[in-house]
């Protein structure tokens, strides 16, 4: 698979390590975005890298990197989805980080539009077409049109610098 070319100028005095730390006081949500390939195969993985694009029409993105393994089941499937963990699911945010043969054994899905696993417990979940791709230095940005989407009042899990915050106690981040 060839990539197009990075787009923007890596400055030399940038180290990745500490810029990755710099990011890290950014807390987000954590999220598993999964997705069933032509031949019915499913793919997942744990990211937080989503953020909302627009309301109107709904829109959502995320982001990959190029040297992901399952970089092609994102690009080859129409559809994927969005499933914002919630605070006890800190398990599947491990099971999903990791490379795995069968990361859904054992974890409760059920089939959203396309067939796409949705993660039964989420504190939300977004079904969407998988609209656009752009490349973005090392990863490609996955632009997807909101087809569905339904959340709970389950507080979601929290990351910030590296570890899983509790936001129901007051936490130093």
């Amino acid at each position: 698979m060839s990539h197009p070319e990075t787009t923007g100028h890596h400055h030399p005095d940038i180290d990745p390590k500490d810029f990755r730390r710099a990011l890290g006081t950014f807390v987000t949500g954590v999220t598993v975005i999964t997705t069933r390939r032509p031949n019915g195969e499913l793919a997942g993985l744990t990211a937080n890298s989503f953020s909302s694009v627009s309301l109107s029409p709904p829109l959502v993105l995320w982001s990959l990197s190029l040297f992901a393994p399952s970089l092609p089941a994102f690009q080859e499937s129409p559809h994927f989805s969005i499933n914002i963990l919630a605070a006890d699911q800190t398990h599947l945010s491990q099971k999903f980080s990791r490379s795995a043969p069968d990361k859904f054994e054992g974890v409760a899905v059920r089939d959203g539009i396309g067939g796409v696993p949705l993660i039964e417990g989420a504190a939300a979940s977004f079904t969407c077409r998988n609209e656009f791709r752009y490349y973005g230095g090392d990863h490609v940005i996955f632009l997807g049109a909101v087809l569905a989407y339904e959340h709970t009042d389950r507080p979601p899990l929290v990351f910030a610098r590296g570890r899983y915050v509790d936001i129901q106690e007051r936490a130093e981040i």
